[in-house]
């Protein structure tokens, strides 16, 4: 190793009071992410129907434009994380990124209530840059309460999960009820109510870490030599420039943006490997590993968010939402990946343990197969029904969307908080924030490809049944043969993961 440092060295943990068995800490970050999360999910299911009726004039022809744009801001929301894992590890500390971020985060949703174009594009990156402060480092948080052979930490993870998606499920019928119900004006929806309660929700997780971050006891404070006020200032000042950046990033179209986030993620594999090569031939191998999982979760990804985009205007326009006398509200299946993740967690936790007594728990690369594999089946279903089950009036049954969120679900619960878990074991431990950086990077190009994929299912009109099939078909096929390829590499990439599981 020639005098490399042992980047699994554990770091001390302080003694913390043990709620349900976890730290109590993990309870107060879970009630953070869960605010946060209602913010993001609050206006998730509103996005492109704003577009396109505010911007548009209702012309479904907005609907591959607001896509784009849907992809676009998720994309540059998930690779914003890059740079506030780099500014947590180098810069602030990660409790002061968090209420930075959260700052900001508030601000842009308030921001994005103005019906401007302009002001909407650039509240949409005042939120790009809060977010990229907040998300990676309160998830790098959680890890930091466990010792790295915790093997309480997946679990931890799990529950953190579950904060998110309590958040989520929620958000969408809440902020549906008051868009719709509530403030609506004759058939249109008050979207800029939608936008305001999620910044008041935002607020909220601000306040909510702020006043239990004591309970850390320094988990995530900056070092002696960091903790000067002046470089919260530099850090708002310098968000304050790179907002017009962000902004002109939105602006560029999503190709564009494709090939600067492709950059990015090529930068930041030789930052983790260079350092990863610094720490030893172990640690250059867990980076390599970590590498190829976040390509493979670049195409769950890609196909996985249509949620927010072309499954919105699929919901609105191609799905029969009657039941009996009641209308299912499109927003409301925002809800059901947020439900089906609240029911299935603990199921899926429990067979990993059942399995692993067992000696047959799956490899983490194999778990991520299994998410891409459960990914295709929803798309599978999607080929089915547009093919078979549309009715005279063009349109298929409600159960088919339903049951493809559950399934998707079910195959992001193989994936997501597992892949949480494995940056915090896999990163160099001098840059595991970068590391969660990368993690969210790679999501958000699969969102970029995602904005544009589902401006392909829309066309140039609008969506159709035909137009969504042949999309969906691709979907389908892109999904099961990642699958399949992962199943096949997953003992060599084990092999580089030297004994993580």
């Amino acid at each position: 190793m020639s005098g490399a440092s042992n980047p699994t060295t554990e770091v001390a943990i302080p003694e913390f009071k043990q709620i349900m068995g976890h730290p109590s800490p993990l309870w107060m970050l879970f009630m953070s992410e869960f605010w946060e999360r209602f913010a993001f999910y609050g206006i998730r299911w509103a996005l492109v129907l704003y577009i396109v009726s505010q911007f548009y004039g209702g012309d479904a022809a907005g609907q591959s434009a607001a896509n784009l744009t849907y992809g676009s801001y998720l994309a540059l929301v998930y690779a914003g994380a890059l740079f506030g894992g780099f500014v947590a590890d180098r810069v602030l500390g990660y409790q002061r990124s968090i209420l930075v971020g959260a700052s900001f985060m508030a601000a842009g949703l308030f921001m994005i209530a103005l019906p401007d174009p302009s002001i909407f594009k650039l509240g949409l990156a005042t939120i790009i840059v809060g977010n990229g402060m907040f998300k990676p480092n309160i998830s790098t948080m959680v890890g930091k309460l466990y010792g790295i052979h915790d093997t309480r930490r997946d679990s931890g993870f799990t529950i953190f999960y579950m904060g998110i998606n309590v958040g989520g499920f929620l958000a969408p019928i809440f902020t549906q009820l008051l868009a719709q119900k509530i403030f609506a004006t004759g058939d249109t929806p008050a979207y800029k109510i939608v936008f305001i309660s999620a910044g008041i929700g935002m607020l909220i997780s601000l306040c909510w870490f702020y006043v239990g971050r004591r309970s850390l006891k320094g988990i995530g404070e900056p070092a002696p030599e960091a903790r000067s006020p002046m470089r919260i200032v530099y850090v708002v000042l310098g968000s304050l420039a790179v907002i017009p950046v962000v902004y002109s990033l939105l602006a560029l179209g999503a190709d564009a943006l494709q090939g600067i986030l492709t950059v990015m993620f090529l930068i930041l594999a030789v930052m983790l490997i260079v350092e990863g090569v610094r720490n030893g031939k172990v640690a250059r191998d867990k980076v390599i590993a970590m590498m190829l999982i976040f390509a493979f979760n670049i195409l769950f990804w890609c196909f996985f968010e249509q949620a927010g985009s072309s499954f919105t205007f699929l919901a609105e326009n191609i799905v029969d939402r009657k039941l009996g006398e009641f209308i299912f509200p499109t927003a409301w299946f925002q809800s059901v990946n947020s439900i089906a993740i609240i029911f299935f967690a603990p199921v899926v936790a429990a067979i990993w343990v059942m399995l692993g007594r067992r000696n047959m728990n799956p490899s983490i690369p194999r778990k991520f197969g299994l998410g891409l594999l459960g990914n295709g089946l929803a798309f599978g279903l999607l080929m089915f029904a547009l093919s078979s089950l549309v009715d005279d009036s063009g349109k298929v049954p409600f159960w088919t969307l339903f049951m493809v969120y559950v399934i998707q679900s079910i195959g992001e619960l193989c994936l997501s908080p597992i892949g949480l878990s494995m940056v915090t074991k896999l990163a160099p431990t001098r840059l595991v924030g970068m590391g969660m950086g990368g993690w969210f990077l790679s999501t958000g190009i699969g969102n970029n490809l995602s904005g544009m994929f589902a401006s392909h299912v829309s066309g140039e009109s609008g969506m159709s049944v035909a137009s969504a099939l042949s999309g969906y078909t691709f979907g389908f096929y892109s999904l099961v043969g990642g699958g399949i390829v992962l199943f096949l590499i997953a003992p060599l990439i084990q092999k580089l993961m030297h004994g993580v599981k």
